[in-house]
């Protein structure tokens, strides 16, 4: 059930910087407030596949099935180990600095949604913290969740429109110094792949 210490542990979780919050920063301090919609809104739709796993009890198999997590946890470093590629090859989609061209609203919120769906972590999280919170009724077990799932995901969304809308405020003084540019593509690569190394040594 919505309670205080529901909310508190969810924003907890939702603060903390992962890939979601790091690819939001990215795509906002590269391409300004226009990009830090659908990055937010692609992270936070990334999460519905495991919320509903979760629910449906996919999460179960996942982390009971040693092959089914290991492709998908592959899948997912290879992904972004490609992001810090893009990050730091010249005229690459992550790039910081000032590009003529400009990623679309739905490319930009693909991206952000893969980052989630290709983490298997997010469904054994959602399948250990939501059922704490549930009354015990069996048969208001399946709109709980839901409801839980939903505030999480709003306030993943309002979080992450946060930290994008604080990064565009501030890109024009980094647009200004291109060492600071180039530090910080560097900086975005080694988060991607260091992220992506602690994926691939996570276990089932």
């Amino acid at each position: 059930m919505l309670s205080a210490q529901f909310l508190l542990t969810a924003l907890v979780v939702v603060l903390a910087p992962g890939t979601g919050v790091v690819y939001t920063l990215m795509m906002s301090l590269g391409q300004g407030r226009r990009a830090t919609l659908p990055a937010a809104l692609g992270c936070t739709f990334g999460i519905v596949p495991h919320l509903a796993a979760a629910m449906l009890g996919l999460a179960a198999l996942l982390h009971s099935s040693a092959v089914l997590f290991q492709i998908v946890k592959f899948a997912g470093v290879a992904y972004l180990l490609y992001l810090a590629w893009q990050a730091v090859r010249q005229g690459g989609a992550l790039q910081i600095g000032e590009r003529t061209g400009r990623d679309g609203f739905f490319r930009i919120a693909l991206r952000g949604a893969l980052i989630n769906i290709l983490n298997p972590k997010l469904s054994i999280f959602f399948l250990a913290l939501l059922p704490p919170f549930l009354s015990g009724n069996p048969a208001t077990a399946t709109a709980e969740m839901l409801s839980l799932g939903g505030v999480f995901m709003g306030l993943t969304l309002a979080v992450f429109l946060g930290y994008g809308l604080f990064a565009a405020a501030a890109r024009d003084r980094l647009l200004a110094s291109a060492r600071a540019m180039a530090w910080m593509n560097r900086g975005f690569a080694a988060v991607f792949a260091g992220l992506g190394l602690k994926l691939a040594f996570e276990k089932a």
